[in-house]
């Protein structure tokens, strides 16, 4: 695909999004439908819309997924490449309309690690041309930290500290770019302390006791406000304090809510005492997350009326409103900006579903979901169900940048819903309306991970489905992540336990239904983790409840894993407990083993240059089906995409892969 075609091809895409430190523009990495990823500048102008403007690279080429980008005041980007130990720094402007953008090498450095820390801007203060706009900290293998000034002037940068151990996170304590707080790691504890980047040198910051793990999140150099997590209290919890004050940290009842996992986002500017800070606090559980106001002098949650779908837990707050990332099933990833007084309504949010037995879900036609839940107790938060347009337009709300759908096309809305599992409810996001248990063809989804989910945001390969007619179920069963850590812990150890008997039972449910009205059973669908699953599934299932699989990087157990991927993700593997045996009736969590079973038609992708799962697992498939007498190209395909990675379906030539999937999965054919 040329440069002027890319700039002007809609995104469907868009993922890490970062601000400059005055706001005036934002970045991001975008991908059209053909996939091939490229950073967006977007300008924020106030009291105008946020506009996003392409910077294509020049001869062909996509930005990685991995590629870290850092906004400038006038609207360039710095950029950090990643392959392997190599960092390329480059700066991108905008070219000419729909010409690449200009790129110039700033400096290429050499370590295991690197990122970039946008430097603040100081409001009252002009900044000289030749200061710097971030710091980079790279990690070698002692380990050592490294910290250098980033120039955009053409300079190399400047290392100026070197100090021990592990850091991450980055919080600002001034605003002059001096007094950077980290996170250390030390014998498996993490406190925050702070790096004097005109000294050189480091300083213990956050100690509350001498194990607790304790970590700066917000600060306003204003006020002295800060805000922290700490497990001290016994539990992993928000509090706040003041820099330098005798009184000790607090950590307000509301913040600590069971089941929700809050985010703070950021901090509204101007405040002229601790006490009347106000924070925008992200809220996530399941599928869904919603927006509330704290401060401290209030002791409560205060929901934000702002619709249905995913917040992007990155924003920046400003006379011209909160500006953060959003997406939903029928809206491209795109920036929202809100005008948070507006938006204040002591009644937002939507009552979640209480767990749908499948025998009461909606056949045809709609149908209420029983048992309404009530808010979170002393939240006024609950998670929202429905995405979908508003009927009316949401004071205080405006959505710029999300891209419309082909002329005479639409994007297809999704709802969530709490299906009744073996040992609990089930949250799934679904594709197909009210009735889409009665949809001629239903595909079970099955997520990545395993310690992933499914939300409730644009997906372009849900929806490419749902373009091709199919309803979509998408479960959370156990080992989910976004439901705390017994349903995320469920599966360690036990790759294909819990979370296959979920499967099982709902594709049991699902089956028996739709075969009491005539229809055919559910396909099976599954990227990496997921198609281990749905691998699994197929083979467990009886025959008649499976009406096809496909599956996209799939491996076939976790030891075949662990002998064949590269150390990161075996010591990953390891951490989740992947190579663990589970020992029950089903036997072994061999794919390989149950090749024999796997009598549903089958449609295998997957990336001849897979860095996470090794091509050879779906090599290793193929042969055995072949050895076992399956004829390739009827009774299944085998689909190896050159020069692709693991995210195959979002990397260039993916729009080919989701329009083969999803045929495969409406028709079964496999020719």
């Amino acid at each position: 695909m040329n440069t002027a075609i890319r700039a002007t091809t809609p995104a469907l895409r868009r993922l890490s999004f970062a601000f400059a430190a005055d706001g005036s523009h934002a970045a991001c990495l975008a991908a059209g439908p053909d996939g091939g990823w490229y950073a967006e500048s977007w300008r924020l102008a106030p009291g105008a819309l946020a506009e996003p403007v392409p910077l294509p690279l020049p001869g062909g080429r996509f930005e990685s997924l991995r590629t870290q980008l850092v906004p400038l005041p006038d609207g360039r980007l710095l950029a950090c490449r990643h392959d392997g130990e190599r960092h390329d720094l480059v700066l991108l402007a905008p070219g000419p309309a729909g010409a690449a953008a200009a790129e110039q090498p700033v400096a290429t450095l050499r370590m295991p690690g690197l990122r970039l820390v946008a430097l603040p801007v100081d409001p009252a203060a002009s900044s000289p041309s030749d200061a710097p706009v971030a710091v980079a900290l790279g990690t070698d293998t002692t380990p050592t930290t490294h910290a250098w000034l980033v120039f955009a002037d053409g300079r190399p940068p400047r290392q100026v500290a070197e100090f021990a151990g592990l850091h991450g996170g980055g919080v600002w304590l001034d605003r002059t770019g001096r007094l950077l707080a980290l996170d250390r790691v030390r014998a498996g504890v993490v406190k925050s302390v702070v790096l004097d980047l005109r000294l050189g040198t480091v300083t213990p910051l956050l100690e509350i006791s001498e194990r607790s793990n304790d970590r700066l999140v917000l600060f306003d150099p204003d006020t002295s406000f800060l805000l922290l997590r700490s497990d001290a209290p016994g539990a992993d919890r928000l509090g706040w304090g003041v820099l330098g004050s005798s009184a000790p940290v607090r950590f307000p009842e509301c913040l600590h809510v069971p089941g929700l996992f809050l985010r703070p986002v950021v901090l509204e500017p101007g405040a002229r005492a601790p006490e009347q800070t106000r924070v925008a606090i992200q809220v996530d559980h399941g599928v869904s997350s919603a927006l509330a106001l704290w401060r401290p002098g209030g002791g409560r949650l205060e929901p934000l009326a702002v619709p249905p779908g995913r917040l992007g837990a990155v924003g920046h707050w400003s006379a011209a409103g909160l500006r953060m990332p959003y997406s939903a099933p029928d809206r491209p990833a795109a920036l929202a900006t809100l005008r948070v007084d507006r938006l204040r309504s002591p009644g937002a949010g939507v009552a979640a579903a209480g767990p749908l037995p499948l025998a009461l879900a909606p056949l045809s036609g709609p149908r209420l979901l029983p048992n309404p839940a009530a808010a979170v107790p002393g939240t006024g938060l609950v998670p929202a169900q429905v995405t979908g347009a508003p009927s009316t337009p949401v004071l205080g709300w405006r959505l710029d940048g999300s891209s419309a759908p082909a002329e005479g096309g639409r994007w297809h809305s999704a709802q969530a819903l709490e299906l009744a599992g073996p040992l609990g409810p089930i949250e799934a996001v679904v594709y197909g309306g009210e009735a889409w248990l009665s949809s001629p063809q239903l595909v079970l989804a099955l997520h990545g991970g395993p310690a992933d989910a499914w939300r409730l945001e644009f997906d372009p390969m849900l929806q490419r489905m749902a373009a091709e007619g199919l309803a979509v179920l998408a479960p959370n069963q156990r080992g989910s992540t976004g439901y705390g850590t017994e349903h995320a812990m469920a599966i360690r150890g036990a790759w294909g336990g819990p979370d296959l008997a979920d499967v099982l039972g709902l594709l049991e449910g699902l089956a028996g239904q739709r075969a009491a009205i005539g229809l055919e059973p559910p396909a099976l669908f599954g990227v990496s983790y997921g198609a281990f699953l749905a691998l699994l599934t197929a083979a467990h299932a009886p025959a008649d409840r499976v009406a096809r699989c496909a599956v996209v990087a799939p491996f076939l157990s976790g030891a075949r894993l662990l002998a064949e991927a590269t150390p990161p993700v075996r010591a990953l593997t390891r951490r989740l407990g992947g190579g663990e045996p589970v020992d029950d009736e089903l036997g072994p969590r061999d794919v390989l083993a149950l090749a024999d079973r796997l009598t549903a038609p089958l449609l295998i992708v997957h990336g001849d240059r897979d860095e996470a799962v090794p091509v050879g697992q779906s090599r290793a498939l193929r042969h055995e089906l072949l050895r076992l007498g399956r004829a390739e190209g009827s009774d299944f395909r085998y689909v190896e995409a050159a020069g692709a990675g693991h995210e195959v379906l979002a990397e260039e030539g993916s729009a080919v892969l989701h329009e083969l999937l999803a045929g495969f999965l409406r028709t079964g054919r496999t020719g």
